[in-house]
């Protein structure tokens, strides 16, 4: 049985804050002091999220209030200098998750959109809660001793070590140490320990081996 994978409802915020269209500029900006937060969904009707403000929408109005925009490809960031109202502000279409999806697939989503927050939608669109870089990290909170039975008890079970290889994990660096003549096995258990969630690394110190990090 392959380690189990956390998703996004596993780690995500479900208590966020959203804002309509109408919302002021200055009202955005008072509920991301107050809520400590870098974007704030945009909702219509009874909760589906239509778009995304940013700190990034916000900064428009500093950046051209003297100067104006000099590239074409600022044309539409200066636009936003004008904006009064969270519709105007908004980036559109949102970029979401789902709940069910991977961290792995969250973690990609962020790095390709250049985001630090995404909604967290369900199938129609409705919002559900809000994950963040720092969220996807809590795997890492994982304790030494809850690493290591999961390894134990699921990667183990599917892929036995030979006799007299034993493991340790400390700060989430799993360490397997002893005596192995097969090479052919090292990639193969550094994938399957690699693949539980909160390995930080996995090390190798394997007599007839040759030591190797992942």
């Amino acid at each position: 049985m392959p380690a189990p994978q956390y998703t996004v409802s596993d780690v995500m915020s479900h208590t966020a804050v959203a804002i309509g269209r109408e919302a002021s500029y200055k009202e955005i900006v008072e509920l991301m002091h107050e809520w400590k937060v870098s974007a704030l969904p945009v909702l219509e009707g009874e909760g589906r999220v239509v778009g995304v403000v940013s700190e990034a929408d916000l900064l428009a109005k500093e950046e051209f209030r003297r100067d104006d925009p000099k590239l074409p490809e600022q044309l539409d960031e200066a636009s936003k200098a004008g904006a009064l109202l969270a519709g105007e502000l908004m980036s559109s279409p949102a970029v979401t998750v789902h709940p069910d999806a991977t961290l792995a697939e969250a973690a990609r989503i962020m790095a390709r959109k250049r985001v630090k927050r995404l909604p967290v939608v369900n199938s129609v669109g409705m919002l559900e809660g809000v994950v963040s870089r720092s969220d996807l990290l809590k795997v890492f909170l994982r304790p030494d001793e809850e690493i290591e039975e999961e390894i134990r008890q699921l990667v183990l079970g599917e892929l036995p070590l030979p006799a007299h290889i034993e493991f340790s994990v400390l700060d989430g660096v799993v360490t397997l140490h002893g005596p192995l003549t097969d090479r052919a096995l090292v990639p193969l258990l550094a994938r399957a320990i690699r693949a539980v969630e909160g390995v930080v690394s996995v090390q190798m110190a394997l007599e007839g081996s040759v030591g190797t990090s992942a």
